[in-house]
């Protein structure tokens, strides 16, 4: 794609990685084949390659309107575009860089976004209010009653070994007894892990909605936390915090943070070179894998058979790449597209009847719970 980027914008890192990004685009539109959005609401903004000429215009112009706002707004950033583009494009990096330009240029006004922001990443603020939200459910807002469905859990996990579980922050609060579970399955393997209390939000959160420096700020902080020698590896059970924090590299630029970076693994990947039984009270699985795990770590495969050689029967799920609308706070920001990518991806899930419906990430365990007619569980949980 041709550009016209003035020498001032090309003169800055972010204006340079954006211009060689948006030239690999070659307009072949395949990305809006598997863009949830394009799907959803037919609009040529509304998908990849719509988006990447906004960016472009933007860009070239110096100018941030409406229309740039919405539609970048809109983007779910599963990246499933990335995974079908035959010419390599970095949409992910270069929405980023769109929607920073945008933050900067157009502070939102949103009272949801500013919440989202301003406690979510929080641990002080966000746990106490889950807590409270759990004895006020029926007055909480639709968006929010899924985040207290649960009733309290104290699944705390104990242990001082070198593999560190990361805790994220819905998670944390909302499902802690996914680590504590996986904790417990590697104790049994020879494997001791434990947690670092100073770890903060990856920054995913803050990223996505184009503060850069924040997520920045939040990346040196978890660096900083995890320099220790004695850290060999660190675990992700929330693919969403898992796929930022393998970014960190990129992200920061520095010598630790690719360290850092490097150590961090799925909990699939760890897994997989374990053996495991199945549940007795489970069979029929319909296996739904978060974007950020498909398209943002690019791993397929790995939880499909761990699960199959623990025994399990995984029903055939159409249309799995595609977003089932949770993506982070999307589905508090953009509830109607969010509600519809659900409803799809509900009806795909339960075609074939199963028994469960598993996940690896938070935010779609919990998103798929409101619709499922069949428990949501994340797919440690199914390992015994």
């Amino acid at each position: 794609m041709k550009t016209s980027i003035s020498k001032g914008v090309l003169a800055t890192s972010a204006g340079a990685r954006a211009n060689e990004i948006i030239r690999a685009c070659v307009h072949c539109g395949f990305c809006n084949a598997t863009c949830p959005t394009y799907q959803v609401l037919g609009n040529e903004l509304d998908g990849p390659r719509g988006r990447i000429y906004l960016m472009k215009e933007m860009l070239e112009s110096g100018h941030v309107d409406d229309v740039v706002e919405t539609h970048l707004g809109r983007c779910l950033t599963c990246r499933a575009c990335e995974t079908t583009c035959p010419s390599g494009v970095q949409y992910g990096e270069l929405v980023e860089i769109g929607r920073e330009i945008v933050h900067y240029e157009r502070p939102s006004r949103s009272l949801m976004r500013r919440f989202v922001t301003a406690v979510v990443p929080r641990r002080d603020l966000f746990e106490p209010l889950i807590t409270i939200g759990r004895f006020f459910r029926f007055l909480a807002p639709s968006r929010f009653k899924r985040l207290v469905k649960k009733p309290p859990v104290h699944a705390a996990v104990d242990g001082d070994g070198e593999v560190v579980l990361l805790q994220g922050c819905v998670q944390r609060a909302v499902t802690p007894e996914v680590n504590a579970h996986l904790a417990r399955l590697l104790a049994k393997r020879g494997v001791a892990t434990r947690v670092v209390d100073d770890e903060s939000c990856c920054g995913g959160l803050p990223l996505h909605l184009g503060d850069v420096a924040d997520a920045k700020a939040l990346a040196r902080k978890n660096v900083a936390s995890m320099k220790d020698e004695r850290v060999s590896r660190v675990v992700s059970t929330a693919s969403g915090c898992g796929v930022t924090w393998k970014d960190y590299g990129r992200l920061l630029g520095s010598v630790d943070a690719r360290a850092v970076a490097a150590k961090v693994v799925d909990a699939a990947e760890l897994l997989a070179e374990f053996e495991f039984e199945r549940r007795l009270d489970v069979r029929k699985v319909a296996w739904h894998p978060p974007c950020s795990l498909q398209h943002g770590q690019a791993l397929t495969g790995v939880v499909e058979r761990i699960l199959e050689q623990a025994g399990y029967e995984l029903v055939p799920v159409a249309d799995a790449h595609l977003c089932c609308g949770s993506a982070g706070s999307y589905a508090l920001l953009q509830p109607g597209i969010a509600d519809e990518l659900r409803k799809r991806k509900v009806a795909a899930l339960g075609r074939n009847d199963p028994e469960v419906v598993a996940t690896a990430n938070i935010g779609c365990q919990t998103h798929l719970a409101d619709g499922m007619g069949v428990p949501v569980h994340h797919w440690l949980e199914l390992l015994e």
